[in-house]
């Protein structure tokens, strides 16, 4: 096996999902981390080149709680009162300002529609892959996190993206690991139980 495959392997099968409060919020992420990641992520596989990810960073504290006031608010008013649960609430206004970055995911919908809206979904996964990776790669912790009120219109437009046509597809919470804090193990059952060869 070749270095190159074995370094690939490392990264690819110790890529970890770490939750927002186990990131430090208080450490910041370099912002040359940032563009390198996002330049992965637009690295993507892409049917037609549509290249339907889009990404709106919140760094600030500022700009982090003003993402979470928006889920609030979008949660109150696209939740009927009898399905409102305050502790879904208080954990929308403050999962964001656990984690010193937060990305939401949008996907934009080619005009056309000539390429089918599940592989523009599969194309933003895959640049989501990519910055996971890359995350993983230098000792980030991220995840993706989709609550339901992150896939209403409102929350599109509130990313700037076009309700009803452009998707959210969630968040992507991005930190340093709290000291003492360890990647969790994730095991998975053999692969061949998954595929089959003919």
């Amino acid at each position: 096996m070749t270095d190159a495959l074995e370094n690939a392997n490392q990264l690819i099968r110790s890529r970890r999902t770490l939750k927002q409060d186990n990131m430090d919020a208080e450490r910041p992420v370099d912002p040359a981390i940032l563009d390198a990641m996002l330049e992965n992520a637009n690295q993507a596989p892409t049917h037609g080149l549509t290249e339907p990810w889009r990404f709106r960073v919140f760094v600030s504290k500022e700009s982090r709680q003003e993402l979470a006031g928006a889920l609030q608010r979008i949660y109150r008013e696209t939740t009927p009162a009898g399905q409102q649960r305050p502790e879904k609430e208080a954990k929308l206004g403050n999962a964001p300002l656990l984690a010193p970055v937060v990305i939401t995911i949008g996907m934009h919908r080619q005009d056309s529609g000539v390429i089918p809206e599940i592989e523009e979904v599969a194309a933003v996964a895959c640049a989501v892959q990519n910055m996971h990776l890359t995350a993983a790669a230098i000792g980030l912790g991220a995840k993706w996190s989709s609550p339901p009120v992150c896939y209403t219109p409102e929350i599109a437009e509130f990313v700037g993206l076009r309700g009803g046509k452009d998707l959210c597809l969630g968040l992507f919470y991005l930190g340093w690991p709290k000291e003492g804090v360890s990647f969790p193990l994730s095991p998975r059952r053999p692969v061949s139980e998954k595929v089959e060869i003919l």
